[in-house]
């Protein structure tokens, strides 16, 4: 069995952080976001990956490089347009050479990894095989509707959806999606729809099974989602606290904490779960729950807690906590003494501040 990853979206619900980087490589944990789904691959058995890159090719390539650091081996798959999810998969035909795939949304996260539903697949031989999750807003996502066990219809982002099963983001195909795909036609939006070409097999009476998952999922699309995901990795059992870093002894760690090699933690408090990067700088300040601070960053006098802070970000003299935060590279904070009191910002587009009154 081979792999797709899917990493050629824009991210527009992640600007302005993805004007200057692709969103899945926009760290969680301190990890970019589509190397959680290659470990979850590489881990089910399967390190033969095509992955699919788009406008932020270059800098997709560049992190993640031929694959043998993740102890498999990647092949590029340029689409040129974003056509939709089924697009994607045609431009991949040849790669698969006929095998059987599992298909991977390069910005979604999935509790434990996809190895159950990798066993579950290569066992009962359907034609395809979709994860599905239970959601309170399923006309965000591609719902389904079931009838007697059986997948009965497809409709991506409905108005008012049926049900509240949508799917995950991880999908299983043997070589009739391709057929399935040059037979749809494109949405309304222009695209060649994934829900389509799952609906087409379903009327041409392939065997497409549902496996429901109650785990927690995550599509990271939004920063909202994105926190969140950081608080789910933080808090998961699989980490374990560890320094390797400095912390002098005026300083105090509670709570399954990370410090990493090179970063100095002094006259500070860290409450994890917490994460500081390597070679980061953490001074005279509290860092709160679910706080990953990216390598190289500095947090000096200040406070922040639930927050996602990137490499070389810069946070000092801040007056009251920050929390909820989702800082890119080399963002920096400050508070500076002036009169009359004003403050002044350099913000890109889609950027948002919240301020609170005096």
């Amino acid at each position: 069995m081979k792999a797709l990853i899917l990493a050629g979206g824009k991210g527009t619900r992640l600007r302005p952080l993805t004007y200057t980087a692709a969103k899945q490589l926009i760290p969680i944990a301190n990890k970019p976001t589509i190397e959680y789904g290659i470990r979850s691959i590489v881990e089910a058995g399967i390190t033969d990956i095509g992955i699919v890159v788009g406008d932020t090719a270059s800098e997709i390539k560049k992190a993640l490089g031929d694959g043998s650091r993740f102890d498999a081996q990647f092949t590029y798959l340029q689409q040129d347009a974003p056509l939709g999810l089924a697009h994607a998969v045609l431009i991949a035909e040849d790669f698969m050479g006929g095998e059987p795939f599992l298909m991977y949304l390069g910005d979604n996260l999935v509790q434990n990894g996809v190895k159950t539903f990798v066993e579950d697949f290569e066992h009962s031989k359907p034609n395809a095989m979709v994860l599905l999750n239970p959601v309170s807003n399923p006309s965000a996502f591609g719902v389904v509707v079931l009838k007697d066990g059986k997948i009965e219809q497809l409709i991506e982002k409905p108005k008012d959806p049926p049900s509240d099963l949508v799917l995950v983001g991880v999908y299983f195909f043997d070589h009739n999606i391709f057929t399935a795909v040059k037979e749809i036609k494109p949405s309304s939006r222009n695209e060649l729809e994934i829900t389509d070409a799952i609906q087409w097999l379903v009327d041409q009476d392939f065997v497409v099974a549902p496996h429901i998952i109650h785990k927690w999922w995550k599509d990271t699309g939004k920063p909202e989602d994105m926190l969140e995901a950081n608080r789910m990795i933080l808090s998961s059992p699989r980490q374990e606290s560890r320094i390797d870093g400095q912390v002098d002894q005026a300083s105090t760690l509670s709570n399954m904490v990370q410090i990493d090699a090179g970063a100095v933690i002094e006259n500070s408090i860290v409450r994890g779960p917490a994460i500081i990067g390597s070679n980061a700088v953490i001074q005279n300040a509290y860092i709160g729950p679910f706080t990953s601070i990216g390598s190289g960053a500095q947090i000096r006098n200040s406070q922040i807690e639930n927050s996602i802070v990137c490499d070389e970000a810069i946070i000092q003299n801040v007056d009251g906590r920050l929390d909820s935060c989702l800082l890119g590279k080399g963002v920096r904070i400050e508070s500076v003494h002036r009169k009359p009191t004003s403050t002044s910002f350099v913000l890109g587009d889609n950027s948002s501040i919240l301020l609170p009154k005096s």
